[in-house]
């Protein structure tokens, strides 16, 4: 099976262990072991006398049920059978595709999104076409053109809310639309939603799980959560076809997860509230120092994020964003991510979401190399 080079992946493999700051990162500024038991009131002393005093199996195989229930609490539809636990939501969007795509199947994805949602069918042999997001729509969907796309018996539609790497927010008359859409034409309507709660405004953010009945929201407790060493996401849908056909690929390169990854996001999620309190005072309080260097930086204009961790930045240099992001992290030690990983020239990916401190000071960074040039 041949599939195209993971470009953010391999941009991030290469360069972010080296960088002096590191304002590529897309997580909520991650925890220790330590803060999460100090921000949950947990007794972490129980918690680990409790679990290792547990014989490593593969533990419960469809999922351990503290944190399915924890999972749920997060929709307001989805009951524990409708949730497979997987290995993080790069795990998720995979396990979906290898489940439900087949050679010649039509599949609808937008752009620029992470390229799972359009790279992994293609390497699969679907029919994927592509409905480009533009900067002068603020990178939401042009539904006229989803109609056009999705034609009958188009098998899966896939779309990213909060966006990556705009942080683009899709309303809820948007999704119902964007449903109708799917319906009508008789699609499965993948939402990757690793950034979903992290909204720029109070309320509640709508899962495709909950307004579309063949709806399939993909999550994790890497982004919001700040727990990306746990490896662990998940896959929700309360269609029963989705779940059988999931949890039988499932036997075939999963089997289970881990029995510790489980427990301690059981041990999270019993707190979510807790720790989406952190992570949305983080982005709120990290965008707000973001705009503000924006709108002083003459090189620099963007789309302002309406909710996630991450904004696509573009610079007015003649430079390919590879040559630029490369000379950036040499001169400087600031890291960021080429534009063109997303097919956006000209242009950089940041995270936001990281240590003030370090935001502050790669922002810097990055105003001493583009007043150098």
């Amino acid at each position: 099976m041949h599939i195209k080079p993971f470009a953010v992946e391999e941009w991030m493999n290469q360069w972010e262990t080296g960088a002096v700051y590191n304002i590529a990162e897309t997580c909520v500024n991650s925890m220790s072991v330590n803060e999460l038991f100090a921000l949950t009131g947990e007794d972490k002393d129980a918690f680990f006398q409790e679990f290792c005093s547990k014989r490593l199996t593969y533990g419960h195989v469809e999922g351990h049920p503290g944190f399915k229930e924890g999972v749920c609490r997060l929709y307001r539809t989805i009951r524990p059978e409708h949730v497979v636990p997987v290995h993080g939501a790069a795990g998720a969007n995979h396990h979906v595709f290898y489940s439900l795509v087949n050679p010649k199947d039509r599949v609808v994805s937008v752009m620029p999104s992470y390229q799972q949602l359009y790279s992994i069918p293609e390497s699969l042999g679907a029919d994927v076409r592509i409905l480009k997001l533009k900067k002068e729509n603020g990178y939401l969907p042009d539904l006229d053109e989803f109609r056009q796309l999705a034609v009958p018996g188009t098998k899966l539609i896939c779309i990213n809310n909060p966006n990556n790497p705009s942080g683009a927010l899709m309303d809820r008359q948007m999704l119902e639309q964007i449903v109708e859409i799917a319906r009508k034409a008789g699609a499965y309507l993948l939402c990757d939603e690793v950034y979903r709660h992290l909204s720029q405004e109070d309320g509640w953010c709508d899962s495709i799980a909950d307004l579309y009945e063949k709806g399939i929201s993909v999550s994790s407790m890497s982004k919001v959560f700040s727990l990306a060493g746990l490896r662990l996401g998940w896959i929700a849908c309360r269609d029963k076809h989705v779940i059988k056909t999931c949890l039988s690929h499932r036997d075939y390169n999963l089997i289970s997860c881990g029995m510790f990854d489980e427990a301690l996001a059981d041990t999270a999620l019993r707190h979510s509230e807790k720790l989406l309190e952190r992570s949305r005072s983080i982005v709120r309080e990290n965008l707000g120092i973001l705009d503000a260097w924006v709108h002083k930086e003459p090189h620099i204009r963007y789309v302002r994020p309406r909710a996630g961790t991450t904004a696509l930045l573009f610079y007015d240099l003649d430079m390919p964003s590879h040559a630029f992001c490369e000379e950036l992290y040499h001169s400087t030690g600031a890291f960021v991510t080429p534009g063109d990983c997303f097919e956006e020239p000209r242009s950089m990916r940041i995270g936001y979401a990281c240590d003030r401190q370090e935001l502050e000071q790669g922002l810097a960074a990055v105003s001493a190399y583009l007043a150098g040039k």
